[in-house]
């Protein structure tokens, strides 16, 4: 099956990941601390949910990471 994301988005995915990980927390913990189902944090890490700018900014938080980590990437044609 091809991949039906563009490649800024497939790196955001990547790098929510990433942070989630490089903060050593699983899924669940996230979801824990954001009062939402785990099942919330796996479908934005797959894609199956879009994360709007307060979602991106409380996980950024919560990582410690900037929200530029999530993003710098994107090129803008």
């Amino acid at each position: 099956m091809p991949n039906i994301f563009t490649r800024d988005y497939e790196v955001f995915r990547q790098r929510l990941v990433q942070a989630r990980e490089d903060a050593g927390l699983k899924q669940a913990d996230v979801a824990e601390a954001l009062g939402k189902p785990q099942s919330y944090v796996s479908k934005c890490e797959r894609g199956e949910r879009r994360l709007d700018a307060i979602e991106l900014a409380q996980l950024a938080k919560l990582y410690d990471k900037p929200i530029s980590f999530f993003i710098a990437h994107v090129e803008i044609e």
